[in-house]
């Protein structure tokens, strides 16, 4: 079982992008959080922000799309050449078309839920999914408390995946702390953003959370 863990650039100080990108250069993924403002109650970053990010780190892009209709899109964001684009599953009308299409673009294919979305609907697109993302905050937002109720739906979600060869990531809350009972209940990709940028040495933050998952 491979572990990752994925740093959210959203708590990133933008004013300093590119050196905030080179303390995190041992990460296995940048995740990309695009937020439209009507989707989730916040605006991020869009297409410039990515296309800057792509310029100035080597590590691989993991970008989640927090918009409405997100099929718009993904030839725009498929264009910069991401290793996953991950789409909500309360956002889009026709999953397995969209992850198809993602598929289709040469991407990884990935589905979120919010903590209120039930799991049941994804057991019926399993074969067209690389990863799923738990939400374990309501998104729109950084810096939120972990929701302890959603260590029970990431359980859930492992015995739903089975055997199948999908990521279990996890977003929201996630620190140092917590990743052993994440790691326990069967999740292997943690994206953490103001755990890691909030550090004072975010590169020491990461080795510190890969020594707490080797522990778990």
């Amino acid at each position: 079982m491979t572990i990752r863990i994925s740093p959210s650039i959203l708590a990133a100080d933008f004013t300093h992008l590119r050196g905030e990108l080179d303390k995190v250069q041992t990460a296995d993924l940048l995740h990309i959080d695009v937020m439209d403002g009507s989707y989730v109650p916040n605006i991020s970053f869009g297409l410039p922000v990515i296309q800057a990010v792509k310029r100035s780190s080597k590590v691989p892009l993991d970008i989640h799309l927090m918009i409405e209709k997100p099929d718009r899109f993904l030839e725009d964001f498929a264009a910069q050449k991401p290793e996953i684009i991950t789409v909500h599953y309360e956002a889009v009308t026709h999953l397995q078309r969209t992850l198809g299409r993602i598929r289709e673009l040469g991407v990884k294919a990935g589905v979120s839920l919010n903590p209120h979305t039930p799991l049941d609907g994804l057991r019926y697109v399993l074969d067209d999914l690389d990863l799923i993302l738990i939400m374990t905050v309501n998104p729109g937002f950084g810096g939120q408390s972990f929701i302890p109720a959603m260590v029970e739906k990431i359980r859930d979600c492992r015995a739903l995946i089975g055997a199948a060869p999908i990521e279990l990531q996890v977003d929201g809350g996630v620190n140092v702390e917590n990743l052993p009972m994440l790691l326990e209940a069967g999740a292997t990709n943690f994206v953490a953003g103001s755990a890691i940028f909030g550090a004072a040495d975010p590169a020491a933050y990461i080795r510190k959370m890969r020594e707490s998952l080797r522990q778990g």
